[in-house]
């Protein structure tokens, strides 16, 4: 088994070994894998933090000691809170890392960051203060930053800013937690899942206080909530349809 890990701000992980295939999520700085397979110019991972697993090119692969790979994943996190900062490498060269990006290897593989960072689990009421960084982010299939993001990397990246892993998927995260009976009985920092006409889970976005929920649609926005679901209240109509609702701390 050979081990890597995200050296750049930003790389796409995409579902097929090309750059037109789709692009399911994406790797921010500090994210380490696992190559799982090889195919020409292009690696198969599966990233230590959710087990997702896509494909990168391997011009964009940075390799890493089973070693280093094992201290960096059992060492609290070191989590950047700026929406934008820089990392020095070994050449003096700086490049920009975004919020939600994991510092704990830089040291590890000679980069030098001076801004802030937050470790360790985090209450609800932090949550809600990163979720609300995210605000009007545009939203991106795949995306898991501020300059795009889609519902369930938003409600991962606030998770994981705070302390608190998630899956990736809106349906993997809906089986996580402890399902709440009733709308009332949740909390804001609480998740709520929404499905389909076929009762497939497809969103997610969390709650805020006054009936208030924060998501991903079209932009990261605020919206009403009640028991059917999320109220628009520019189209007077419920966009999605709710299903549960899930306590993860």
């Amino acid at each position: 088994m050979e081990y890597g890990i995200c050296h750049l701000g930003i790389i796409p992980l995409r579902n097929e070994n090309n750059h037109r295939s789709e692009m399911v999520s994406q790797l921010l700085y500090g994210d380490c894998y696992k190559i799982i397979e090889k195919r020409k110019s292009w690696y198969k991972i599966r990233m230590h933090w959710d087990g997702y697993e896509g494909w990168i090119p391997s011009n964009q692969i940075y390799q890493i000691e089973k070693e280093i790979y094992s201290k960096i994943t059992a060492s609290t996190p070191q989590i950047s809170t700026d929406l934008i900062n820089y990392i020095t490498d070994e050449n003096d060269l700086m490049f920009p890392i975004i919020l939600g990006s994991n510092l704990s290897g830089a040291k590890t593989i000679n980069h030098v960051f001076e801004g802030k960072t937050q470790a360790g689990k985090k209450g609800k009421e932090w949550l809600i203060k990163t979720a609300y960084m995210y605000l009007n982010a545009p939203y991106l299939w795949g995306g898991r930053s501020p300059m795009g993001i889609d519902c369930s990397g938003f409600t991962q990246m606030v998770y994981k800013i705070n302390g608190t892993p998630l899956k990736r998927d809106a349906s993997q995260q809906a089986q996580e937690g402890e399902t709440l009976s009733f709308i009332e009985e949740s909390e804001a920092g609480d998740l709520a899942f929404f499905d389909d006409k076929e009762g497939k889970i497809t969103h997610v976005g969390l709650l805020l206080e006054n009936h208030n929920i924060i998501h991903a649609h079209g932009t990261v926005r605020i919206d009403q909530i009640d028991q059917t679901g999320i109220f628009n209240s520019e189209t007077q109509t419920h966009s999605h349809k709710l299903r549960m609702i899930k306590k993860m701390i």
